[in-house]
């Protein structure tokens, strides 16, 4: 059973130098546009209205970068096509200094109980540097916004190892973001990934990280400080109170179903992952032709899915249960990695305890390695027969 949905707006009033993600300037008919189209893919998939979902969330881009109109009509639809009132969490993503006011009361009143914010830095400088539009000021006029309207779930997105980013500086821009005692924040290493200005500017020499002994720093530092606050670690980027995890990114990291809508968005089905197209003009057309503006179905088979399993599942604190595992594929963990289990056991980078298998203190750092023993070989194939 599908029990959440990502609604993907990749519409933005600045291209930041890091982000790869399926965005585009915004402009009211292109938005327009998008919205029609949008419409179109959930009525071809969603049959019956009023869908019940556990989980929303609408990302993009800058979901909040729509107009008011826009926004309007946005949360409209999506409550024709879900059950927003019964939806334990809708999250919306935002920028600041796009979410004024009106837009707040907009959003509280069709539903929506939970912001994410693109905070990144508390640094106006560093911001700069990174190509946000926003400064420090406009954080704390929308908190402040958003907890005075009534909308109190708030969480927010640090970045850190950004260039000419200090361990001290990024000391300092921690203790900032955790003044507000906000309930959920996620904080991520800065990756230089492909098509963006920053890849191009590492390229040419013109770009550089902190060493990674300082990164592994910044990290230690980041545990240390949000468990000193109360804010838990319960997957390795991201941090709550209790209570306040995540509920749509535990879909994710739980291997569990889950729809995609929009320009370059991923579905999670029975048996498949759908990828849309990106472009714009592509993603407008097939789906205002078909409803189904699809690029690219991956099967997914039962040997995917328990590696995925691991990969996602090792992510969170919590780890993996062994009870549920064997539930799902009628299959043991130490049974079919039995060999990789004592191995890593041996390191020192895992342990079995209390019915799940999780990463330890010493093996965070090397979790790559971890997931990689996790790949299925030819000889355990043997085992999902």
């Amino acid at each position: 059973m599908i029990t959440s949905a990502y609604i993907h707006i990749p519409f933005c009033e600045k291209i930041c130098h890091y982000c790869d993600f399926t965005k585009f300037f915004y402009e009211e008919k292109m938005a327009d546009d998008y919205l029609a189209a949008l419409e179109n893919e959930l009525n071809t998939t969603i049959l019956n209205p009023k869908q019940k979902m556990k989980t929303i969330f609408v990302g993009g881009g800058t979901p909040t970068a729509l107009n008011e109109r826009q926004l309007l009509q946005l949360v409209t639809m999506i409550d024709k096509y879900f059950d927003v009132e019964k939806a334990d969490e809708y999250t919306f993503e935002a920028n600041p200094g796009d979410l004024s006011k009106e837009k707040i009361k907009l959003l509280k009143d069709h539903g929506v109980n939970r912001i994410s914010m693109g905070v990144q830095d508390f640094n106006d400088v560093r911001l700069e540097q990174l190509g946000r539009l926003h400064r420090v000021k406009d954080v704390y006029q929308n908190i402040n916004d958003l907890t005075q309207i009534g909308l109190t779930n708030i969480s927010i997105d640090l970045m850190y190892s950004l260039p000419n980013q200090s361990f001290e500086d990024f000391v300092k821009s921690l203790e900032e973001a955790l003044q507000f005692d906000l309930p959920h924040y996620s904080a991520y290493s800065l990756q230089i990934e492909p098509k963006t200005i920053f890849y191009q500017r590492y390229k040419k020499g013109k770009l550089t990280k902190p060493p990674e002994e300082i990164e592994a720093d910044m990290y230690e530092h980041l545990r240390k400080e949000m468990n000193q606050k109360g804010v838990y670690q319960y997957e390795i980027s991201n941090f709550a109170k209790p209570g306040y995890e995540s509920k749509h990114n535990l879909t994710y990291w739980n291997n569990d179903y889950y729809y995609g809508f929009g320009a370059g968005s991923h579905a999670y089905l029975p048996g498949k992952r759908v990828i849309n197209v990106r472009p714009h003009p592509a993603y407008v057309e097939k789906a205002m032709k078909t409803g189904k503006p699809v690029l690219h179905v991956e099967e997914i088979g039962k040997k995917e899915r328990i590696e995925e399993e691991l990969f996602l599942g090792l992510r969170k604190s919590e780890g993996v249960s062994l009870a549920n595992f064997e539930q799902k594929y009628n299959l043991s963990i130490e049974a079919l990695y039995q060999d990789d289990l004592n191995l890593l056991k041996q390191r020192g980078w895992i342990k079995i305890a209390d019915g799940f298998i999780r990463l330890t203190e010493a093996g965070k750092p090397f979790g790559n390695e971890v997931f990689q023993a996790f790949l299925l070989e030819e000889q355990q194939l043997k085992f999902l027969d």
